[in-house]
């Protein structure tokens, strides 16, 4: 393969794996280059401004990684949000041409049927069918406000359970140290060590 070069790459179109979706629905493609705070912002402003009730998140190969952070993103930030996910593999053509021919010679090219997974989520404000297959409820929100803060209104975040009491040998202790006789008759100074 040291001598061809990939001149082309598609991808098949596949329909959408969920049935009965409304003709608005919004479906987020994430690639392997995207970023995902510009796909946060645009799928936040239709969730939240525009109110659209229902998103899909889909990405294959490399992107399916950065497609399932988006979800998780999108239910922590709205919260309640139902989920079904469906895999499944899409067919990527490759066309790879060959550098290393005669100049009267006819171009060579190499098609490659490339077999990728791919996900498909999609994310809903109303109630979905639990008993479909890759179904999620929404997360409990318990003791949690709006926000995410506690009932309380002080932040859960970065609470750890406390520190056991260090050993004692690790106390600062006393420490008397010997000195010559000073002037001022005493050999012996205390103080402490911190």
């Amino acid at each position: 393969m040291e001598n061809f070069r990939k001149v082309r790459t598609s991808e098949e179109e596949m329909p959408l794996p969920f049935p009965n979706l409304p003709p608005d629905v919004v479906e987020m493609k994430v690639k392997e280059g995207s970023k995902i705070r510009n796909l946060m912002n645009f799928a936040m402003a239709q969730m939240e401004l525009k109110g659209r009730r229902q998103i899909i998140f889909s990405g294959s190969g490399r992107a399916v990684t950065k497609t399932i952070t988006c979800v998780e993103i999108m239910k922590r930030k709205l919260g309640g949000l139902h989920q079904v996910t469906k895999v499944r593999y899409k067919t990527v053509l490759e066309v790879w041409q060959n550098q290393d021919l005669l100049p009267d010679s006819p171009a060579q090219n190499l098609t490659v049927h490339k077999n990728v997974p791919s996900i498909c989520i999609l994310l809903s404000r109303d109630p979905l069918d639990p008993n479909q297959t890759g179904y999620q409820p929404p997360e409990p929100r318990s003791g949690l406000g709006e926000a995410g803060e506690a009932a309380s209104g002080s932040s859960t975040k970065g609470l750890k359970r406390p520190l056991p009491p260090p050993p004692e040998e690790l106390l600062p202790k006393k420490l008397q140290v010997q000195v010559p006789d000073s002037p001022s008759g005493s050999g012996t100074t205390t103080g402490r060590l911190d």
